[in-house]
């Protein structure tokens, strides 16, 4: 199964959308994150797969791929644990995959499946509602009036 989940880069103070596309296929037991991620977007396959199975959701037992799109812009941080997630439970079907088109999505992922704050929300914020996009972001990064 193949999902997809818009999440968003920060290059300067612009943000720009990036496709977290996860496909589960079968073979041997294998999580894989490509399209130029740096080492903590590598680190993200460990956060996700405790904070999924310690909020009751059963990982995938074959292959987990990830692409992060476009693959020429380097992806920097955790930022993207939260849409890897959420595209994992879409291809799994646990969450409806056509819902995910109307968001964007970004967020770190603690061990126990608890959601922390990460930078560059506003400029996200600007860039998801030109497309018409809602935002789901960590509670922490939420400015009350």
């Amino acid at each position: 199964m193949l999902a997809n989940v818009t999440s968003a880069a920060i290059v300067g103070i612009d943000a720009f959308f990036v496709q977290v596309e996860v496909d589960l296929g079968r073979g041997l037991p294998a999580f894989s994150i490509v399209g130029l991620p740096d080492v903590s977007v590598k680190e993200s396959r460990d956060r996700v797969r405790a904070a999924l199975r310690n909020l009751g959701f059963e990982f995938p037992d074959g292959r987990v791929t990830v692409n992060l799109a476009p693959a020429k812009v380097r992806k920097e941080g955790p930022g993207y644990d939260l849409p890897i997630a959420l595209g994992i439970l879409a291809a799994s079907g646990d969450v409806p995959r056509e819902r995910l088109k109307a968001f964007v999505c970004a967020g770190e992922l603690a061990l126990d499946g608890s959601v922390r704050s990460v930078p560059g929300v506003l400029a996200m914020g600007l860039a998801a509602s030109k497309r018409k996009c809602a935002l789901i972001i960590p509670s922490e990064n939420v400015i009350a009036p």
